[in-house]
């Protein structure tokens, strides 16, 4: 009897040695994305096809990763594993913002233009809740939004096909560059609140005329939660190594807005931010320590990074404007 317990013991320990092993391969997160381009018969660069190519790319290596994707398992090793689910909704949450930004900006002209039928569906695809596994499957959704973003792309390479575009403008760019900053300066805040802080109410600074549906504190005192913390961390470095990508991908389909405005400074800048928030997390654990201490806070340094980013972000927008 003693003898078939240990037989037990032992075949457990060695399955949980195993599953182990498989989630730390299964975290390893992907390289940042190299942007492509193609050019036409003529030598021009297709505009769009980097900036197409990159919202495909970030998410076939989502889905492809070791692996595969995360969030929906529900058997184990997956099923414990919180840092990579939240790399994989980061990432996510930034394609869906570029795939909304493509349906209604970069591939219309005007206001009352009508939106191209691919990339409305695909934008419709890359909202399934992310966490979805039975029918339909994320992954399935994901993929079949995959297909129709090469369909977008081959029509905007296409010369005889006027019928898609990607119009690459100072105020196309602009509006997503809007919803970059409004993600960024999310992100900064959830990663200061892993030390906690009290925080005063501007929700209606700068207007006196300002109303608020109803009465909000004066104060509040905000900090995450310890078992969140690493959550946090792992999704806004998602975010942020999708945002890479797609921001690399820009510098090429916009190279010639970038060089009227002398803005080309401003998104290497941004660049080099976000590829700082790459570095490497030698730290078995993400280490919450309180300001000048003995241990880091490795939220407190993606937030400055990710701060950076977004000050970046900002004069960028602003050189855009400019006439």
């Amino acid at each position: 009897m003693q003898v078939t317990r240990n037989k037990i013991l032992a075949v457990v320990g060695v399955i949980g040695l195993v599953l182990y092993f498989v989630s730390v391969w299964w975290s390893i997160e992907p390289d940042p994305i190299k942007p492509a381009s193609q050019q036409t018969d003529s030598g021009k660069l297709i505009v769009g096809y980097a900036t197409t190519t990159s919202l495909i790319a970030t998410m076939e290596t989502l889905l492809d990763k070791p692996g595969g994707w995360l969030s929906n398992d529900i058997m184990p090793p997956s099923v414990m594993m919180d840092n990579m689910p939240a790399f994989e909704f980061g990432a996510l949450e930034q394609v869906r913002d570029l795939a909304l930004i493509m349906r209604k900006e970069f591939s219309r002209s005007q206001s009352q233009s009508s939106a191209d039928s691919d990339l409305l569906a695909a934008h419709s695809k890359l909202n399934i809740d992310n966490t979805s596994w039975l029918v339909p499957s994320a992954e399935g959704e994901y993929r079949d939004a995959i297909k129709l973003l090469k369909l977008y792309r081959a029509k905007i390479s296409d010369a005889d096909n006027n019928n898609a575009q990607f119009y690459a403008r100072a105020d196309n760019l602009n509006e997503w560059l809007k919803e970059v900053q409004k993600r960024l300066g999310s992100m900064s805040q959830n990663l200061s609140a892993s030390v906690g802080q009290e925080r005063l109410n501007t929700d209606l600074a700068g207007d006196i005329s300002a109303r608020q549906s109803t009465p909000g504190l004066t104060s509040n005192e905000v900090k995450t939660s310890w078992w969140k913390i690493d959550d946090v961390f792992y999704e806004s470095r998602g975010s942020a190594w999708a945002l890479l990508n797609f921001m690399r991908a820009i510098e090429v389909d916009f190279a010639d807005v970038l060089e009227k405005k002398n803005a080309e400074v401003s998104l290497r800048q941004i660049i080099r931010e976000l590829e700082a928030t790459q570095q490497t997390v030698w730290s078995p654990l993400v280490l919450n320590g309180n300001g000048f201490g003995l241990v880091a806070n490795h939220s407190l340094v993606m937030a400055n990074y990710i701060s950076r980013a977004n000050a970046a972000v900002i004069d960028l927008t602003n050189l855009l404007s400019q006439g």
